[in-house]
């Protein structure tokens, strides 16, 4: 029996980053939904990409607990705001703090063209302020940006956490987002073998340094490239971490639950 048929109903997972709410799931959001709860996946945190988003998140976060909200903008949707939207998330954060768990997504992605930079860099400094201000952790994208994101996390002196999302890289790169208090999401991109330095700083950093995620719709595991991922694929993902560390499955499974209720200060 393969380990993702046994952590079915046994292990409970979180998958920290699942955009359930874009049109690719949301048409059979339910179906989804019971699908990953079928496979072991007891919750799960769904990121805003763009303001529109945010008070249907709020609104669906009040018909299932078991899915945690964070609000912010995207830098891929960042040409399509203004620096004042900021102000209506600190408005939002001010009246819905307690069911807001995290600032996000947000973050830099310098793969974009150069013409987005300057308010990919404006919203995103301003969000971290009202992050700061409302202690919140922060859901962090980040392409071609470390050492940017980096830069300003110290200046704000930010020091709330959060997760790094989509965390591909070296043990040293893992370390200087793990000293300023953040967890690295680790997705379908183990699942692949030529994936050899991610894989490698799986295997070597302590367990808590990390959390779960299918980033679902995108991010697909090896052998569904061009398919549209699904949170049901974190047991697959799950299975794969679990040979990569020595670990007994369930200590695993049990440790990146609590790792990913303390970054989300959930309990």
């Amino acid at each position: 029996m393969s380990l993702s048929s046994q952590v079915a109903g046994t292990y409970p997972l979180f998958d920290s980053h699942c955009h359930l709410n874009l049109p690719e799931l949301a048409t059979v959001q339910a179906l989804h939904w019971q699908q990953a709860q079928q496979v072991g996946i007891a919750a799960l945190l769904i990121p805003a990409v763009e303001k529109a988003a945010w008070r249907p998140l709020l609104e669906s976060r009040a018909s299932q607990p078991a899915w945690h909200i964070a609000l912010g903008i995207h830098p891929w949707w960042a040409i399509k705001h203004q620096l004042s939207d900021t102000e209506l998330l600190n408005k939002m954060l001010q009246l819905h703090s307690a069911e807001v768990c995290a600032v996000g997504e947000i973050g830099l992605d310098f793969a974009l063209p150069e013409d987005t930079f300057d308010i990919q860099q404006q919203l995103f400094e301003a969000q971290i302020t009202v992050a700061k201000q409302y202690k919140k952790p922060l859901i962090m994208h980040h392409r071609k940006s470390q050492a940017q994101i980096l830069a300003e996390l110290k200046r704000q002196q930010f020091s709330e956490g959060g997760i790094l999302h989509a965390f591909s890289g070296s043990q040293q790169q893992a370390k200087a987002f793990l000293d300023l208090g953040f967890k690295l999401g680790i997705g379908g991109t183990i699942t692949y073998q030529r994936a050899q330095k991610t894989r490698n700083t799986v295997q070597k950093l302590p367990l808590s340094s990390f959390v779960l995620e299918t980033d679902a719709p995108a991010m697909p595991i090896a052998g569904c490239q061009g398919e549209v991922n699904t949170p049901a694929k974190l047991s697959v993902i799950f299975e794969e971490f679990c040979l990569l560390r020595t670990e007994q499955a369930a200590s695993i499974a049990s440790t990146l639950w609590q790792n990913t209720v303390q970054v989300l200060r959930l309990g």
